[in-house]
């Protein structure tokens, strides 16, 4: 059987140290680096962020020379509250990031928008009134009743 977990996203890009530089300027620090890739430990546990060049992420998946772009993939973080997803919206395109979607409520009963990265990598920021935000970043999701 296979667990029903991510532990490590990696994400492709272009220019390493742009890529490096940007997620800086969101307050991320890494927290290892080898040749061609960064690595963020996540907040709560057992989760990663890599930022691995674009030709060695290539390589690595047996694809040498391939073509890799972003998909049809979205990250997205949770908070506590609205202003807490403005803020961070605001520091993201500040720091580089393209505005995607302001933030705005959603059909769904939520608080929520869109940028991308300087690598085109969609990130969604979200307030979800029905979810719990922990101290540590985790979430607490209600069982369905």
């Amino acid at each position: 059987m296979t667990p029903q977990r991510v532990n490590l996203v990696t994400l492709g890009v272009a220019d390493l140290k742009r890529a490096e530089a940007f997620y800086a300027a969101l307050g991320w620090h890494p927290h290892g680096e080898q040749p061609g890739v960064v690595f963020y430990r996540m907040a709560g546990q057992g989760m990663a962020l890599g930022l691995f060049g674009l030709a060695d992420l290539a390589e690595d998946q047996g694809r040498k020379g391939a073509a890799l772009g972003t998909g049809a993939v979205t990250l997205a973080q949770n908070f506590p509250d609205r202003g807490s997803v403005d803020a961070a919206f605001d520091l993201a395109v500040s720091a580089g990031a393209t505005s995607l979607k302001r933030p705005e409520e959603v059909f769904w009963g939520g608080y929520s928008g869109y940028y991308a990265d300087p690598d085109g990598h969609v990130w969604e920021l979200a307030h979800n009134p029905f979810w719990t935000v922990n101290d540590d970043g985790t979430l607490t999701i209600p069982d369905p009743e």
